[in-house]
């Protein structure tokens, strides 16, 4: 079974009232794990580097030029009708304000409040990792 490499982007930006707070997206419900929430990102296309292709996604996705990321895990998953595999930035330094700029439903979340439900399977890890460095 292919392997689809992912760029994931963990966009992050301080709340005073409540704490770190991570934009996040719906998935169109008529895509591979629809409805549920996710961190923005895509696919890395062939002859780019992660940065690139994360960069150019969040571009597409949400609308933010990314100054600079820092790589914070990979993940890989099976999903039994497809496998992929996760490289997970964190973006502080980035210009603009993140929206829904292909028409899908985005928002701030405090990290703290996070449901795993609510996500696909690959990424409960991220959350895990997240609240347990807030």
């Amino acid at each position: 079974m292919k392997v689809v490499n992912v760029a994931v982007g963990i966009i992050l930006k301080a709340s005073p009232t409540s704490g770190d707070n991570v934009f996040v997206c719906r998935r169109p419900t008529n895509v591979h794990q629809g409805g549920k929430w996710e961190f923005p990102g895509g696919k890395i296309e062939g002859g780019e580097t992660t940065e690139q292709a994360l960069a150019r996604e969040l571009y597409e996705e949400i609308g933010i030029e990314v100054n600079s990321s820092m790589p914070l895990m990979v993940i890989e998953h099976d999903y039994g009708d497809k496998k992929v595999r996760l490289d997970i930035h964190t973006v502080t330094d980035f210009s603009g304000e993140p929206y829904g700029k292909e028409g899908q439903q985005g928002k701030w979340d405090s990290i703290a409040t996070l449901n795993p439900q609510d996500y696909p399977a690959a990424n409960i890890a991220i959350i895990e990792r997240l609240q347990h460095s807030c």
